[in-house]
């Protein structure tokens, strides 16, 4: 074998092998991504069934309800809500009407079951996505309150 046929061998076996480690890589990479909806998301059928994506929004006041280390709540974003059951310890700063973002998956049901609970971690942290989805919710609830107007017939 000539020299130059030698240095083909070797970059192609490198070439070959960067490639199958990049493909490794994305694989897993792709496996292990989660995605983030509100609750209006989720209703409006945007988000997987039987697929981990997260779940975010407020813990709606009173929902909560406590069994062992069984709890069921509900995440709101205002405009919708969708019930939660997480079954585990749940994080100190966990409260109705604070911020929350659950990771699990959406049954056939419509019962999200959570298997990591996040809560916020100070009176004025909330995760970009919890935020920018509670201005969506309030942006299309006033729009409807706009288009109902007081006293007309309905």
């Amino acid at each position: 074998m000539k020299p130059r046929h030698k240095r083909l061998a070797i970059i192609g076996g490198v070439v070959a092998s960067v490639a199958v480690a990049a493909g490794l890589v994305l694989n897993a990479f792709q496996s292990n991504l989660v995605f983030f909806f509100s609750p209006s998301q989720v209703v409006a059928k945007e988000a997987p069934t039987a697929k981990t994506f997260r779940l975010g929004g407020m813990v709606k006041e009173g929902s909560v309800k406590r069994n062992g280390t069984e709890v069921q709540f509900a995440v709101t974003d205002t405009a919708q809500t969708i019930n939660v059951k997480y079954v585990g310890i749940l994080p100190d700063l966990f409260k109705e009407g604070k911020g929350v973002v659950a990771q699990g998956q959406l049954q056939s049901d419509g019962l999200f079951v959570a298997r990591e609970v996040l809560a916020k971690h100070d009176e004025n942290y909330m995760p970009p996505e919890a935020a920018e989805a509670l201005k969506q919710a309030k942006k299309t609830n006033d729009k409807i309150a706009n288009t109902v107007s007081p006293g007309a017939p309905q």
